[in-house]
């Protein structure tokens, strides 16, 4: 039986990481921290846990073999550098880290370690895009030509156990990007993954264009970001983040190939539909993709889990993922600077 903690126990921990390690036979959680203590103790007692008073404190218990970290985007390295550095496993939300330097020193802390890290990107284990790979990869459109995947909401405002206008994701100091980190970093790494093309040149633009604080003055991130990729295997679409979709939440991709379009999460009715060069239409009712106002569960801990117990490197490594932190960087210095940024070797 495994033994985990979790460090940062806001909303994506309570919503996702804490129910669903529960939920698995394999592990049980042993230890939680968070800055706020008195909610650490309320959740170790919920969950049979013990409440720490450090990270620093929990990291120290040999008898804790995995940690996730689900706390704001500007102490992920930190924290998880630690862990691995401690001996721990390590499940880390995303965004990776805020600086490509960082993201690169966790992926070699995790080899220097011979620990497993692992990076949540739940779109990955979504049934249809699962599926969607797979029709792609048999060649069921042809070689694709050109991309749009999109995820846009009206904003976290109430995706915070400190619901309202001055959630921390509004707060640069700790979330260092607003819409291009929370939604489309998923967006950034699921094309490649669809694909099985990593992106090679990036012009974006990133901008703070209406959501405000409480002050009523626009907040110190973006709130969305427009990204033009091309990719290493000749094809080039767009990724769009947002955080001003006010009416309903978006959260579709539709690749275009030489023989045909596939449209993911795209119709209210069915996961995947695809049409063909020659006119024919299948159509895939497969699941529905997870919303703010709809949890189900993602999949993510499950993986993660069985990852552990078999010692096996996560479909969403720190190592993969860095791929696409690559690519989200390089994005914000094409819209800072103005122009393409070539990824080479790795680096923008």
């Amino acid at each position: 039986m495994l033994k985990v903690g979790v460090i940062g126990c806001g909303k994506i921990a309570q919503v996702r990481h804490l129910p669903e390690y529960n939920d698995n036979p394999n592990c049980t959680i042993s230890a939680v921290f968070d800055i706020n203590a008195q909610r650490a103790k309320d959740i170790a007692c919920e969950y049979g846990a013990r409440a720490y008073e450090s990270y620093q404190a929990l990291l120290e218990e040999a008898e804790i073999d995995a940690v996730s970290v689900c706390t704001s985007n500007n102490t992920h390295a930190e924290i998880t550098i630690a862990a691995l550095n401690a001996g721990k496993d390590v499940l880390c939300e995303k965004p990776m880290a805020t600086s490509l330097s960082d993201c690169e020193a966790m992926v070699k802390a995790a080899k220097e370690n011979k620990r497993i890290l692992m990076v949540g990107h739940n779109q990955r284990l979504a049934k249809a895009h699962v599926l969607a790979r797979r029709l792609v990869r048999n060649g069921e459109i042809g070689r694709i030509i050109t991309f749009k995947t999109n995820f846009g909401h009206s904003g976290p405002e109430t995706w915070s156990v400190d619901p309202g206008q001055n959630v921390w994701f509004f707060d640069k100091r700790l979330a260092s990007m607003g819409a291009l980190a929370d939604l489309g970093i998923h967006k950034t790494d699921l094309i490649q993954y669809l694909i099985d093309q990593k992106v090679s040149e990036v012009s974006a633009f990133i901008e703070t264009l209406d959501k405000r604080g409480s002050s009523d003055e626009l907040i110190g991130v973006d709130d969305n970001a427009i990204c033009i990729y091309k990719m290493d295997g000749g094809a080039m679409g767009t990724m769009t983040a947002s955080w001003t979709y006010n009416a309903y939440e978006e959260n579709s991709t539709i690749l275009y190939g030489t023989d045909g379009i596939m449209r993911i999460y795209d119709d209210p009715v069915y996961s995947i539909v695809m049409e063909k060069k020659n006119g024919e239409k299948i159509l895939y009712e497969v699941d529905k993709i997870q919303t703010n106002d709809d949890q189900t569960k993602s999949g993510v801990i499950d993986h993660w889990i069985d990852c552990l117990i078999n010692r096996k490197e996560p479909i969403m490594s720190g190592e993969e993922v860095l791929h696409s932190m690559r690519a989200v960087f390089a994005a914000l210095q094409s819209a800072k600077e103005g122009r393409v940024i070539k990824i080479k070797g790795g680096q923008a």
